[in-house]
């Protein structure tokens, strides 16, 4: 059983935060040991802010970790892919530091959600991009996609980009906060559902209006595909 899972985006601003504190709430609701994490946050100081959007929309005051800089090592203050931020803060991104904090929330926590920065291909540091450390930590892996227009071309490009990595993509989640239109929304999910239980059907597909509505049913499915496989 894996404690952490990744969770990751087809692009900046997909709402990768947003699902990620939501996803947090309901494991926690369910009686699941849960904390987030971000393993890099950039134009930033001081608590990563995307930490403290999701202790906001899990209802939860900071945690110890979060103030002692646990759950996010990494925070750079320029707003760029993190080895740009780390060069212009005259730093490096620690994936060894990384980890070991990992570990540690993994002697107290069930279950670790961790935020990636951007998408699946933004680079952490010289030839790593986000794609790698999934991949070298073999982390099972949420992909957030979004109603945005063009969200169905990079959904797509990404899906079958961790089939081709041999990445674990375990489910996507569409992401309908701050729809613009309405119907590219709908019509939308409906190609990237469609195009998922056609060629990957062991990939989860959730919508999340279906995840705000906190159903027993899909947090058992939740549970089951990430926690106990």
């Amino acid at each position: 059983m894996h404690k952490q899972i990744f969770i990751s985006g087809i692009d900046t601003d997909c709402g990768k935060t947003y699902i990620t504190g939501l996803i947090a709430l309901k494991l926690i609701s369910a009686g699941i040991n849960c904390i987030t994490s971000k393993i890099v946050q950039t134009g930033s100081t001081g608590i990563a802010d995307d930490i403290i959007a999701h202790r906001r929309i899990m209802n939860a005051d900071l945690f110890p970790e979060d103030i002692e800089g646990v759950t996010c090592p990494m925070v750079y203050s320029f707003p760029a892919s993190p080895h740009l931020s780390a060069l212009i803060d005259k730093q490096s991104v620690d994936l060894i530091k990384i980890n070991e904090n990992i570990k540690f929330l993994e002697q107290k926590y069930d279950i670790i959600l961790s935020e990636g920065a951007g998408g699946l291909c933004v680079p952490l540091a010289n030839n790593i991009i986000t794609a790698d450390y999934i991949l070298n930590n073999k982390l099972p892996l949420i992909l957030v996609s979004s109603s945005h227009l063009g969200s169905i071309n990079h959904t797509i490009l990404s899906i079958d980009y961790c089939v081709n990595n041999n990445l674990n993509l375990r489910a996507v989640v569409y992401n309908s906060f701050n729809t613009h239109d309405v119907k590219i929304s709908a019509s939308s999910f409906s190609f990237i559902q469609d195009y998922i239980v056609d060629k990957y059907p062991g990939i989860e597909v959730i919508h999340s209006d279906f995840l705000k509505e906190s159903s027993p049913q899909l947090i058992k499915r939740i549970i089951e595909r990430f926690i106990k496989n």
